[in-house]
């Protein structure tokens, strides 16, 4: 009997230590984030083997929140796939570990330098042409070979060493963008012209992945769920990187392994305003969940050509399945441009919920993609990003300028009322920032620092901001227990020094610990008041000043020919995109007329 109560305890241990992990990275995310939404949590299976797919990868670590949202919901534990290197770094190693993740080991991050230089042969991009080089030694069938940062890190699988100075590919280089070949060529047209015989490599060794299938299929023929980030790679990008077909091959040999497993696959789009800054919002949406196709089960069966078939079919369906719940732009420029359209849209009076407006970025950047070469569309673009350009120039932000009125006294009472308030709230939050200086000067030095070195390392990121919001965490867990131990034992130090009674000496450290910690929240919550007054004074110091109001007065005039000119733009062509265009407009056309004086 005592023995069955033993196995029990430790079969409730790894689900117990889950749920702390939960609820505390629960606590960590509502420090972070001002706030989090999810949607569609009701298309998350209560039970049965799952995989969630989500995308974009635009936050590291900090991604796996959806974790905690399916385990708000439905309590189900979720399992990611973490590149192996990431399982071995300090506190966040720990963090991945504790949540069950499974490494997954990367042909590039085994990369070591190659000996000599490479080119590709004019006629064939599968032939590899070396130069002092050792391909007998160094290469075998299977292994890769890769490429340096400035042609895209593309990586080829070496199909037949034929001597010291020639390989076969497999197939020809692929990169992120799909280019690679063009790209190789150029490049090393420029090194030819500086003197260098070509491009320097990495040898990537094979690395069996049967291992890690076997796993995953035990894991989902168990009912067990898993998550994947099917780009690979995190980024800071608008638009998705092209999806890896791993996904794709565990799900099919998941159901062809094991006859009659009802696999569901469900999309989950993150998306995050702001990602990198501290306070920020983001929304987790969750798509419906949808089972893998037996046909193409049974062409997976197959083997061979087929099988690659039925993993490149099945891509395309999770990638459709991704698009609804994703917001993607093709570049900064379009995602920017649709934003302020959307502003320009929304009712006024009417605030929409975090989802909802992200659903209305996707409407408006399908609609976009569609539409982009009409010239209506065109000028109405050109047009808002003037309009953005001009009132970020004015330091204002579009419902400020909506707002913004001219009568001066009152201006002037509202300025100073503003600034009284900003003087209050400040004083709140100076002790608490004060305090917490140390740690937050730490988080923020730290995590800029390990942008660069991403940045430097990675072909994909643009900034590499897609960093920065897991590095602040991870500092801020490791420096602030350490200022506050300090804190602490330096009260402890006077207590002591001043011969304070031993209850004193007892009590001292965990008064101070419960007082930082209210400290900190007066801070966090006085110190957002002060940062949303402080965004409120631009529009009533712009109505002060004479050459600015006219300025103003303008961009006024011109944001109302531009909600014109939007709302026949989305009359005109929202119904050739969506069937029910006319019922939402109607309901709008009602809307709006209530919402107007």
């Amino acid at each position: 009997m005592r023995h069955h109560k033993t196995n029990e305890l430790e079969s409730l241990k790894p689900d117990t230590l889950y749920a702390f992990a939960m609820f505390f990275f629960r606590m960590v995310v509502n420090v972070f984030f001002r706030e989090l939404h999810p949607r569609g949590t009701s298309h998350i299976p209560q039970h049965g083997p799952v995989i969630f797919v989500a995308a974009p990868h635009g936050n590291q670590s900090v991604d796996m929140v959806l974790a905690l949202e399916v385990w708000s919901k439905v309590r189900r534990k979720v399992q990611f796939l973490v590149a192996a290197e990431s399982m071995k770094v300090g506190l966040l190693g720990l963090c991945t570990r504790v949540l069950s993740s499974i490494p997954v080991v990367r042909a590039a991050e085994e990369a070591k330098p190659g000996t000599g230089y490479i080119t590709l042969s004019e006629d064939n991009p599968c032939i590899v042409i070396g130069h002092g080089t050792e391909f007998t030694k160094e290469f075998r069938p299977r292994m890769q070979i890769m490429l340096p940062n400035p042609v895209g890190a593309p990586l080829a699988e070496v199909f037949e060493v034929v001597s010291d100075t020639e390989l076969k590919l497999k197939a020809e280089f692929a990169g992120h963008d799909g280019k690679s070949t063009l790209k190789i060529h150029q490049n090393l047209e420029e090194l030819r012209s500086q003197g260098l015989p070509g491009l320097e490599f990495k040898i990537a060794p094979y690395i069996d992945q049967n291992g890690l299938y076997q796993h995953v299929h035990q894991l989902l023929a168990e009912g067990g769920c898993i998550s994947i980030f099917p780009e690979g790679k995190s980024h800071d990008r608008t638009d998705l990187l092209p999806l890896r077909a791993g996904v794709s091959a565990m799900a099919l040999g998941a159901v062809a392994n094991n006859p009659g497993l009802k696999l569901k696959i469900v999309p989950v789009g993150l998306f995050f305003f702001h990602p990198h800054l501290f306070r920020s919002r983001g929304v987790v949406e969750f798509g419906p969940a949808f089972d893998v196709p037996e046909d193409l089960v049974s062409l997976y069966r197959l083997g061979g050509a087929q099988k690659r078939q039925a993993i490149g079919l099945f891509l395309s369906r999770i990638h459709e399945a991704l698009k609804p719940v994703t917001v993607s732009a093709p570049d900064r420029g379009t995602l920017t441009m649709c934003q302020a359209a959307r502003r320009l849209y929304e009712l006024p009076g009417r605030p929409r919920s975090l989802g909802q407006i992200v659903e209305l970025n996707r409407r408006l950047l399908e609609g976009y993609s569609h539409f982009k070469d009409e010239p209506q569309v065109k000028g109405l673009r050109n047009d808002l990003l003037r309009y953005n350009y001009t009132a970020r120039k004015l330091g204002l932000r579009d419902h400020q300028i909506r707002r913004a009125k001219r009568v001066r006294w009152k201006t002037i009472a509202l300025l100073v009322y503003r600034l009284g308030l900003l003087i209050f709230w400040s004083m709140l939050a100076l002790p608490g920032v004060v305090l917490n200086s140390p740690i937050l000067v730490a988080a923020s030095l730290i995590s800029r620092k390990r942008a660069k070195e991403a940045l430097i390392g990675s072909t994909v990121k643009i900034a590499a901001k897609d960093v920065i919001a897991t590095w602040k965490i991870l500092v801020s867990l490791m420096v602030g227990p350490i200022v506050y131990g300090l804190y602490a034992l330096l009260v402890t130090l006077i207590v002591f020094g001043r011969g304070f009674s031993l209850m004193w000496l007892l009590y001292g450290p965990i008064i101070v610990l419960l007082a930082l910690s209210l400290l900190t929240y007066a801070a966090l919550k006085s110190g957002e008041a002060s940062v949303d007054i402080v965004k409120s004074l631009s529009p009533l110091i712009v109505t002060l000043v004479p050459g600015k109001s006219r300025s103003l007065d303008s961009l006024k005039a011109l944001r109302m020919q531009l909600v014109e000119r939007l709302e026949d733009v989305v009359n005109d062509f929202g119904p050739k995109i969506n069937e029910n265009f006319n019922e939402c407009r109607s309901m709008r056309a009602g809307a709006l007329q209530a919402s107007r004086p």
